[in-house]
């Protein structure tokens, strides 16, 4: 579906984003990082609204820039506003069919039933200048899946959303990515972690990790993991995990033994055995790496240099 081959895009000295290698099939991909991190400059390459200083970028196998027949196989709700107050949804979103070359009953009909699904039916005819935000953004998730695009691109969606718009939009993009492909941008993990079964993790410009949560999980593979155990013999299961090998560092804080190691499943593997025929109860072990989140920070900090 996508190929970055090698793309860098640079704003005079500021690299936007910064020789990323890149194939994407079919499917839906979050795309993670900070604020300032390079995912709007990464969706423009891939839509065509930039074009890469250097390397080349590919979309169903054609050059996105100046692409007007791609531009049809494609839907982009960006994240800047994009709407005019005294036009109504249901018109902004038919222009943009009729722009698609449309007819223009057909085009009607269409922007309809787009704006039905995003739950905009009963604000269609408004003027847009009345709309709060999360309206604004359904509003844009409307006309950019009103064409029925192969590949939809959102950039911040959830913007805006109350909870309920928030459940909403998450539910209907959960429906689309059975049928067609989307890349959905975020600073905020839960929202894209609740739609993307394959996230793509960007930090100043620069491709850090790619794949599903159990491929990135093996990027972990040596990289130090805390983990705390709760006993009633503290002391004594410090002493035994020393013994067996498996901990770099160890601290004692009351009931909980804090330790780390590079090899979890190893440690996994053989503390609960050795302890049990030591005749030490675990009451509890627990590792704040057991979430995506938590994984991220720590190929953030990896790449920044702050773990050894």
């Amino acid at each position: 579906m996508i190929d970055l081959i090698h793309a860098t895009k640079l704003y005079g000295p500021v690299i936007g984003v910064n020789d990323i290698d890149l194939r994407l099939e079919t499917g839906a991909y979050g795309l993670l990082g900070p604020n300032g991190s390079g995912k709007t400059t990464f969706l423009n390459l891939v839509i065509g609204q930039l074009r890469p200083t250097l390397g080349r970028v590919r979309v169903f196998g054609e050059t996105p820039w100046n692409n007007h027949d791609l531009f049809r196989r494609v839907g982009v709700c960006p994240a800047q506003e994009v709407l005019y107050a005294n036009v109504s949804g249901f018109e902004w979103v038919e222009y943009g069919l009729k722009l698609q070359g449309i007819e223009p009953g057909r085009a009607a009909r269409m922007a309809e039933l787009a704006l039905e699904r995003t739950g905009m039916s009963d604000a269609m005819s408004r003027f847009m200048g009345g709309y709060s935000k999360g309206m604004r953004q359904r509003t844009k998730l409307a006309q950019a899946i009103a064409h029925d695009p192969e590949l939809l691109v959102l950039d911040e969606p959830f913007n805006g959303l109350d909870p309920i718009g928030r459940h909403d939009i998450t539910e209907f993009l959960r429906e689309w990515r059975r049928n067609r492909s989307l890349i959905l941008a975020s600073h905020i993990l839960h929202e894209v972690e609740a739609i993307c079964p394959s996230f793509l993790l960007i930090l100043s410009g620069r491709l850090l990790a790619s794949g599903t949560a159990d491929e990135m999980q093996l990027l972990m593979a040596g990289i130090p993991c805390d983990v705390v155990l709760s006993s009633d013999q503290p002391a004594e299961l410090a002493r035994l995990m020393i013994e067996l090998g498996v901990v770099e560092a160890v601290r004692l804080s009351g009931d909980d033994v804090q330790v780390s190691t590079r090899d979890l499943d190893r440690f996994a593997r053989t503390v609960p055995q050795a302890a049990r025929r030591q005749g030490i109860a675990i009451h509890e072990l627990r590792t704040p790496e057991d979430t995506l989140q938590s994984l991220f920070n720590t190929l953030i900090r990896l790449h920044r240099g702050e773990l050894a």
